[in-house]
């Protein structure tokens, strides 16, 4: 009885499939040997250099280590201290969503907008203009020219400028007064909004198959706007998807602006973002277990507003 219950648990129509499928796949990969072989160097530093470091982050985070001692395990506890205790950190997380849903949407919308508008431009002119938009993010000293218009003496432009004007009888601390950083912080990161995202929208353009708009003039698009919505965009999807990605990434990975022009830490946390609580608990106090708490949380807002982005852009054309 016994061997016929093996024999019939091996020839069990789920091990069966299970088999062919395995089979199957074996022989598709073999089929396909060469084009693994090509992508095997990009996967190996991939895995090396981003998804083990997401891992490890993650099992560490579940630890208490300060690089001088091995990670010792405490389970939860540096997130319920994250959430539960560390008051800096609700300030940051807030500052975070407050900045990411300002810069983020308008920052994209800005980047396709100027692309479009850029793309019905001549050849010439259009490589200028795209210049001139884009070398705002790959200017290397840019917050030097920040720090001198929103100077809080009276040389600083904007302080000199309201003073011509009587609008102001003092200068203003632009960046030292907690209710005016977050709007300065916001006013430079969409200046310098236009980078790898405008670049994209204007290759996706550039490549958009001429034929289809012809074809929608004769099916019945009547203006610009409709064309657009049911032509454009939709035949833009993957330029959109990688374009929202990288705005999505920008605009909650923010730090190195708030650290250049309010400080490190800025007045009253005012400036305080996720990531600039990371490089506190990281690079000075070398708590790397609970930075990498914070690591993961930042990991998980992100990975969860890029996949409601994609549901978004899928109901473009709709």
């Amino acid at each position: 009885m016994r061997a016929e219950t093996v024999e019939a648990r091996a020839f069990s129509p789920l091990r069966l499939e299970r088999r062919f499928q395995w089979s199957a796949l074996r022989r598709e990969i073999y089929r396909n040997r060469h084009y693994y072989i090509l992508m095997a160097p990009y996967m190996i530093i991939f895995f090396t250099f981003t998804v083990l470091p997401v891992l490890a982050s993650l099992g560490i985070s579940f630890t208490y280590f300060n690089m001088l001692e091995p990670p010792r395990f405490i389970g939860w506890q540096n997130y319920s201290r994250l959430f539960l205790n560390d008051d800096v950190f609700l300030i940051a997380l807030r500052n975070t969503f407050y900045f990411a849903i300002i810069t983020g949407p308008v920052s994209y919308i800005a980047c396709f907008i100027f692309a479009w508008i850029i793309n019905e431009l001549p050849p010439k002119i259009r490589a200028f203009m795209t210049l001139v938009f884009y070398a705002p993010s790959i200017s290397g000293n840019v917050y030097y020219i920040w720090q001198i218009i929103f100077s809080g003496d009276k040389y600083g432009y904007i302080n000199g400028i309201l003073m011509k004007l009587g609008i102001i009888l003092e200068p203003i601390q632009w960046l030292k007064d907690e209710r005016y950083i977050m709007a300065v912080l916001i006013i430079v990161q969409l200046w310098m909004s236009l980078g790898t995202s405008f670049l994209a929208f204007i290759a996706g353009l550039q490549t958009l198959d001429r034929s289809l708009i012809e074809a929608g003039a004769v099916d019945g698009i009547k203006n610009r706007w409709q064309e657009l919505w049911y032509i454009v965009l939709p035949s833009m999807r993957p330029q959109l998807l990688f374009g929202a990605v990288m705005q999505i990434t920008s605009s909650l990975a923010v730090a190195d602006i708030s650290v250049a022009l309010a400080g490190f830490p800025s007045v009253n946390y005012a400036g305080h973002t996720i990531v600039t609580h990371l490089m506190d608990y990281g690079s000075i106090r070398f708590e790397m277990g609970y930075a990498s708490a914070i690591a993961t949380v930042l990991f998980v807002i992100m990975l969860g507003t890029n996949l409601l982005t994609q549901k978004l852009l899928r109901k473009i054309g709709g």
